[in-house]
């Protein structure tokens, strides 16, 4: 099989497995969408959002963040606070880009999900030869499946006088407990949760620091934790 053709069979073997994960994405991208709404977010602007910032976790909290009134600056950090841990994740397969031109390497980090990455590396488990091109196969599918749900959310919201009479607003929180859950690996991950849990609860409760710059501290605070003990070990 020529080079050519077998990027295109990783591709497309990426994008079909990834199909389940990207069904649970797409229904807390649709509550997403719901949200954003009532930051009187339209469609066009949740799409772009999503195209390219493509960071649910940050997405929801920046978003939260500006509907509390904590302005565009300490929603941009908070959310990038919250995503720091995709540079842990990046490095973690940084074999992958080795040797690709920029504009792959560019668009492969830019496609590199919690879901794409974890699908990639338990082939990899089983002996299986996936690399870039199955990573970036999964990657289009799960943005495409993010945009496309969460723009519909919007246009769902429309139908809706005012979403919080039946509680929509609680969508927020579920949504963000479903990406929570997904993104637990297991006890690795025990102190990270742990330094970012505890720095924002010192923030609210001890310093009544705001609570933008509580997730940003817990966001950080949890990164490095994770940053040192991969080090570590």
């Amino acid at each position: 099989m020529s080079e050519s053709n077998s990027a295109v069979h990783e591709f497309k073997r990426g994008a079909l497995e990834i199909l389940p994960l990207a069904f649970g994405a797409a229904i807390y991208g649709l509550a997403f969408g719901l949200l954003a709404s009532q930051a009187n977010m339209d469609a066009l602007q949740v799409g772009v959002m999503g195209s390219i910032v493509f960071a649910g976790s940050s997405q929801i909290v920046a978003v939260e963040r500006l509907m509390a009134g904590g302005g565009a600056l300490l929603a941009i950090l908070a959310g990038i606070a919250l995503n720091l841990r995709l540079l842990l994740i990046t490095a973690s397969i940084r074999d992958v880009f080795k040797d690709r031109p920029f504009w792959q390497v560019a668009l492969g980090a830019h496609l590199t999900a919690d879901e794409n990455w974890a699908l990639m590396l338990s082939r990899r488990a089983k002996g299986e030869n996936v690399g870039y091109w199955y990573l970036v196969g999964a990657g289009v599918l799960i943005l495409v499946a993010w945009v496309v749900a969460t723009v519909a959310g919007v246009f769902f919201a429309s139908s809706f006088p005012e979403p919080r009479s039946i509680g929509m607003d609680f969508a927020f929180v579920a949504a963000f407990i479903a990406m929570s859950r997904s993104l637990w690996r297991g006890k690795t991950d025990i102190a990270p949760w742990l330094v970012s849990f505890g720095l924002v609860v010192v923030c609210l409760g001890v310093l009544q620091v705001d609570a933008s710059w509580a997730l940003i501290i817990g966001g950080i605070g949890g990164a490095a934790t994770a940053g040192v003990q991969k080090h570590a070990g």
